[in-house]
């Protein structure tokens, strides 16, 4: 294996590990769906569109990845996801 194969692999490697995280959002019975789309679009950027569809899915799903990326990143986010009352985790 040459020097710049070997570079590749390593990269790639780390790409497969950094970036393959996300918040997954579980549906409960306490929140609203306001609520829920209020704080996707405040906490994790996203649109008015993308939240609400993501509230739709875990309602009808049990649960929706709202975010990936690196764990670092999305670790606040978890956070603030939680301190707002909602069921997430980062897996």
């Amino acid at each position: 294996m040459s020097t710049i194969e070997k570079i590749q692999e390593e990269v790639l490697v780390e790409e497969q590990t950094g970036i393959n995280n996300e918040i997954v959002l579980y549906n409960d019975d306490v929140n609203t769906f306001d609520h829920v789309i209020d704080t996707l679009i405040k906490v994790c950027k996203h649109t008015a569109e993308q939240a609400e569809q993501c509230a739709i899915l875990v309602h009808y799903k049990g649960q929706c990845t709202v975010k990936t990326g690196f764990y670092d990143e999305l670790k606040p986010q978890c956070s603030s996801l939680l301190e707002a009352g909602l069921s997430a985790e980062i897996i």
